[in-house]
């Protein structure tokens, strides 16, 4: 079944799917999918496709406006969908800003969406807070954001929103409607890039200022918010450099993955903030894109929570080995082209386990029943 139609000067990405999968909504089981329509020049508006008969049939919807690479505002990506227990329908997504128009860092605006109709018609996007996107050099050889250092992992979603919903799943009884969304921020500087949380506890009308959930020496890379159905636990799950921004290809960079919990009181003020798991550090040199120019660690980490547990998934470099003579030839590309030469062959000259990068992933309880 072909959801969304692709041309010759369209493309379709970062998409997400989500059901409506608690019993209390009247469009339980609608089926819907956000994501970014990429259509030439920057311009990339969004779009949220649904479907009532599980899946065999979609009717999509574009639900924010496009806009022109030359501006100073272009492109709209990384969304999340989600749905309450009343059955409204929440699109998150990050408005982009152009760094080379603005500056760096530039601002992200977080906007939302809502449909109370089970996706027939849509709100018009609003602003619920901004950021700031954690984007301080542009690599110009991949002409992308990179957060650990020179050919480095490229963090363009880093500062979209991950959304996820205490909806009392599956039946919605006692659903709270908890919203809780986390990004990356770059407010504190390079180097202190900032894991963050908001929250609203009025179905999205408003939102909290911003917390900070992870500590010094994390970098946020990319992070999820998982919320319990009942709304009493709230669990983060992040990746994050541990070494500072790297001038050269030739010194070692540590990734790590990160799962925190926080208790959800009748505040509604996440609290008691506890450090439940920290995976094994890697070097995310060892990664690598097709090209071989620089590292792609991808743009997500997830999460998903009952009552009783959650489960979390990250990008992890603990089992890629370091190559030298990929370091060396990533530093050429950037200091001088021409000497370059040809991409080294990583099959005789690195480690079998160079590029060998896993998702690994975590499961347990809230430690404070």
């Amino acid at each position: 079944m072909i959801v969304s139609q692709q041309s010759s000067a369209t493309f379709s990405d970062k998409e997400q799917i989500w059901a409506d999968n608690a019993e209390s909504s009247p469009f339980f089981g609608n089926v819907y999918v956000c994501y970014a329509r990429f259509q030439g020049a920057g311009a990339a508006p969004l779009f949220v496709t649904t479907s009532r008969d599980g899946g065999d049939t979609w009717a999509n919807k574009k639900v924010s406006p496009s806009h022109n690479v030359a501006a100073k505002h272009f492109g709209q990506s990384g969304c999340t969908v989600r749905t309450d227990s009343r059955g409204t329908a929440y699109v998150f997504y990050e408005q982009f800003q152009n760094p080379t128009k603005v500056g760096f860092p530039a601002t992200a605006t977080h906007k939302l969406v809502q449909s109370f109709d089970g996706g027939t018609t849509w709100t018009k996007p609003r602003t619920i807070q901004v950021a700031t996107d954690p984007c301080f050099r542009l690599d110009p050889v991949i002409g992308r954001c990179v957060m650990d250092g020179i050919a480095g992992a490229r963090s363009d979603l880093a500062a979209a929103p991950s959304v996820d919903i205490a909806n009392g799943a599956p039946s919605g009884v006692g659903a709270t409607d908890f919203i809780a969304v986390a990004w990356i921020d770059g407010r504190d500087g390079l180097n202190n890039e900032d894991v963050m949380i908001s929250w609203s506890r009025d179905r999205g009308q408003s939102f909290s200022a911003a917390q900070r959930v992870s500590t010094a020496p994390d970098r946020g890379f990319y992070a999820a918010p998982a919320v319990s159905p009942d709304g009493t636990d709230l669990y983060v799950v992040y990746n994050a450099f541990t070494t500072p921004f790297q001038e050269t290809t030739a010194t070692p960079r540590t990734l790590v993955g990160v799962v925190k919990h926080a208790d959800i009181g009748a505040t509604g003020a996440p609290s008691n903030w506890t450090e439940l798991h920290r995976g094994a550090p890697g070097d995310p040199r060892g990664s690598s894109q097709n090209d071989l120019q620089a590292e792609f660690l991808g743009d997500y980490v997830y999460a998903s929570a009952t009552n009783d547990f959650a489960v979390a998934v990250w990008n992890d470099a603990r089992d890629a080995a370091d190559c030298g003579a990929i370091d060396t030839w990533r530093q050429a590309l950037r200091d001088d082209p021409a000497s370059a030469g040809p991409a080294p062959a990583p099959q005789l000259q690195c480690a079998s386990n160079w590029g060998n990068t896993d998702i690994f992933g975590w499961s347990g309880a809230d430690p404070t029943p």
